[in-house]
């Protein structure tokens, strides 16, 4: 489940680009808290206090207990966040109020464990569909992950979101005929097929013209996807 950790921000009354700019220039990250019964309120904060909470095991969802200084303290979960593509530094971060009696629509990873039967002894390969998947419960019963024990699959198996641990208190959203993961065969090398009037090597004849046709063998329709 999620921890509990406290955050402090400063409220802020500057808007727009330029404002932004002169926050990150003073190493802060400028921030917008939104939702429940209060206004929207400009904040700024550590931008080390957003990576520790990412890293952290519940990560993004994990319940803050954000303290604007000055003013109220606020149960929040980080919505959402922008990092700079070069530099991977955090540009802005949006907070939204929770409340701890009231459910909530959040995104939780899913982690796989252990090694398919059918990637040891039938040379195949796993293929991960859904990585994260959307669940609603009260803010208290949010799960850090959901763990997805692969070890039993052969070859064309899968595991669909029915499959996944039921957790009490926390509905998937997901349709729980979605594949989560399968083990699918090596995808075989095109190879080129000579049409006539050409060699092996696809290259036409002496006196004769042709085109080679590229086909791929053991190429297989997959049918089943998020």
């Amino acid at each position: 489940m999620a921890d509990r950790t406290t955050v402090k921000a400063k409220a802020r009354s500057d808007f727009g680009s330029g404002a932004s700019k002169r926050i990150r220039r003073s190493g802060l990250v400028p921030a917008v808290v939104y939702g429940g019964s209060g206004e929207s309120v400009t904040v700024s904060l550590d931008p080390k206090d957003i990576f520790r909470l990412l890293r952290s095991e519940s990560g993004r969802n994990t319940i803050l207990d954000l303290k604007i200084e000055g003013g109220d303290t606020n149960n929040v979960i980080l919505k959402d966040w922008q990092v700079d593509p070069v530099k991977e530094t955090i540009l802005h971060a949006d907070f939204q109020r929770v409340a701890m009696d009231q459910t909530l629509k959040v995104t939780v990873p899913i982690v796989i464990r252990g090694e398919a039967i059918g990637i040891k002894t039938e040379g195949g390969i796993l293929d991960v569909v859904v990585r994260e998947i959307e669940v609603e419960c009260l803010p208290a019963n949010i799960p850090e992950q959901f763990e997805c024990d692969v070890s039993e699959l052969g070859m064309h198996d899968s595991l669909r979101v029915r499959d996944l641990p039921v957790l009490d208190g926390v509905e998937i959203l997901e349709d729980g005929d979605h594949v989560v993961v399968h083990v699918v065969p090596l995808r075989a090398e095109e190879e080129v097929v000579p049409t006539e009037g050409e060699d092996v090597e696809g290259v036409p004849a002496e006196g004769e013209a042709g085109e080679p046709e590229v086909v791929a063998k053991g190429e297989k329709e997959e049918g089943d996807g998020e």
